[in-house]
């Protein structure tokens, strides 16, 4: 008996869905995006409950979507070579302490400048009064 068209027909787009699926959740991973039923199903142009109904390529996406879950930003930096708050307070009392010491010295010279700008106007008065210049 040969094979039935429709069935033939049915068996080539459930593989190219598939495929579609798979390449989707490929890219994903590969960009970083968030790995969901919902972004696979959207990016491959298939239905979330067609993909629910493949063991294996939803058991994929549900580890990928562990290793994602609550991934913050501080937790794509590695345990060891993050700060700690004791850590953090050192740097920012020595942050502070630097801006106040800049704040002094601006102030510092900002006097200074005064005074000569104030000394130079004082020069320029007396002698524009003086009648031997």
């Amino acid at each position: 008996m040969p094979p039935d068209p429709l069935s033939e027909a049915a068996a080539r787009r459930h593989e190219l869905t598939r495929s579609r699926a798979v390449q989707a959740l490929r890219e994903l991973d590969r960009a970083g995006a968030p790995v969901t039923f919902a972004g696979v199903a959207q990016a491959a142009g298939i239905s979330r409950s067609w993909l629910y109904t493949q063991p294996d390529i939803s058991g994929q996406i549900r580890r990928l979507r562990q290793k994602t879950d609550g991934a913050s930003s501080a937790d794509a930096i590695p345990a060891g070579q993050r700060a700690t708050d004791a850590s953090l307070r050192v740097r920012l009392t020595a942050a502070l302490d630097r801006n106040k010491h800049l704040a002094d010295e601006n102030a510092r010279l900002r006097r200074q400048l005064a005074r000569a700008l104030g000394d130079q106007r004082s020069a320029q008065t007396r002698s524009g009064n003086d009648p031997g210049c």
